[in-house]
């Protein structure tokens, strides 16, 4: 019996779906391996790649004090650096720079023809992406009856158009981004407050229907044998246990626990921006630890972010800021500050996920978070040397530590390799004809 057939025997329907997923956290926690996360983490209007790029080889590399990722010193055993990578597809099809980065960035693919300008009369035209953006392939072929196939959150990343919509489930098919932590919260654990009649209550019912399973399980081992037979003892093994700890009330895990919902706030002030992304890290990663997804991405802002982020220290937008020229010292100072705050958001997600004990490791070890961008650099919108910052092992499958720098491997063998660490066996992702396979070396094994 799969895992999903087996939480269609519990009466998985949408009323018992959330509390479902913390049944499956104790059949986790007791498993030989736990399963493997992915987290897309985007920032806008590409990098400064002299303040960006660490100095060294592949194992022996520093971060220089004071640059972008100075932040992630820290975390250093833990991540991959690439660079060099480039984002071949997005010179073909519509679109402008930033539609093509924004709309490439996870898919490989072409922009769909459409006559969306954001407002811009002077932009060409172009529609959403052309094909499913590679958390959405992902989600769907490791879907295994978790409460959601995966989840979205935008930080006020704005109304639908092809700069503000990286996540796609196929062609023409933008994602829209949760961009409220506070209702977010509610959709994933506002049942989980419940009285402990109610919970007792929800116990008994499932326990009812283990019975039912464990009857309807010994029925059909009589009539089979061998390999079969041993799988159902098996199965017959675990619901046991599950019985077991429906009794005594241990249905939730150790590293399940719901997060504060914290006071409201609105989520659209810009000076709740640092606070709402915040909530929403910590809502991926709470959400992770129930079982609740295996997928899930943090889009800051959009592509052609222009918002005023004096937290970081800067005193210009962005986007404005990302257009000056490269001997604009001041300006590149500044963009460095944006950078930089970026960076120490990405090193929170990160620690969040190093806090949760996952049995010998962390969360950390059984996750790949990949920080990604539309741009390699704002004022020209070139595409290629696109910086990626992943941190992670993916259950053993990256080797971290490293540094690494390619000549314009084309970003698609990225994407491939993102599904090859998750378990989906392919060698191409979007477009073939700018795909060669997975990234050479990036796995390091």
């Amino acid at each position: 019996m799969r895992r999903r057939d087996f939480l269609k025997a519990l009466g998985g329907g949408a009323a018992a779906m959330s509390f479902l997923p913390l049944l499956e956290t104790g059949l986790a926690a007791n498993s030989p391996t736990f399963p493997t996360r992915l987290i897309i983490f985007f920032s806008a209007n590409g990098t400064v790649p002299s303040r960006w790029r660490p100095e060294g080889d592949e194992f022996n590399w520093t971060i220089k004090p004071g640059d972008i990722l100075e932040p992630l010193s820290s975390l250093k055993d833990d991540l991959l650096i690439v660079e060099g990578v480039d984002m071949v597809s997005a010179r073909y099809g519509p679109g402008d720079g930033h539609q093509t980065g924004m709309g490439h960035m996870l898919t490989g693919i072409e922009l769909m023809v459409g006559d969306e300008k954001g407002g811009c009369e002077t932009c060409p035209a172009a529609g959403f992406a052309g094909g499913p953006s590679v958390d959405q392939f992902i989600a769907q072929q490791i879907y295994d009856g978790e409460a959601f196939r995966s989840l979205e959150f935008g930080v006020q990343s704005g109304g639908p158009n092809t700069w503000s919509r990286m996540c796609s489930a196929g062609p023409g098919q933008p994602v829209e981004p949760q961009q409220n932590p506070h209702n977010a919260f509610d959709r994933l654990f506002g049942s989980l407050g419940q009285s402990e009649a109610r919970r007792e209550q929800l116990r008994q019912r499932r326990a009812s229907v283990l019975d039912f399973v464990h009857q309807d399980l010994k029925d059909v081992q009589r009539q089979v044998s061998g390999r079969d037979a041993q799988r159902i003892d098996q199965h017959l093994s675990e619901i046991r246990d599950l019985e077991a700890r429906l009794r005594s009330g241990d249905a939730q895990g150790l590293s399940c626990t719901v997060p504060d919902r914290g006071q409201a706030f609105d989520p659209y002030n810009r000076d709740n921006y640092p606070a709402a992304g915040q909530a929403m890290m910590d809502l991926i990663v709470s959400s992770f630890a129930c079982g609740l997804t295996r997928v899930a991405s943090i889009q800051w802002d959009r592509s052609v972010s222009n918002i005023f982020l004096p937290w970081s220290g800067a005193v210009t937008r962005h986007h404005d800021l990302s257009h000056r020229g490269d001997d604009d010292l001041d300006a590149e100072s500044e963009l460095v500050k944006i950078n930089r705050w970026y960076a120490e958001q990405f090193a929170y997600l990160v620690n969040r996920l190093k806090s949760v004990p996952e049995g010998d490791g962390t969360m950390l070890d059984h996750t790949v978070v990949v920080w990604c961008n539309e741009l390699g650099k704002g004022n020209s919108h070139t595409r290629n040397n696109v910086p990626y910052v992943m941190a992670g092992g993916a259950n053993g499958f990256f080797k971290t530590g490293r540094y690494l720098r390619y000549d314009n491997d084309p970003h698609n063998n990225l994407l491939v390799s993102l599904c090859q660490s998750m378990g989906v066996q392919t060698s191409t992702f979007g477009n073939p004809s700018y795909c060669t396979g997975p990234l050479e070396g990036l796995r390091g094994v």
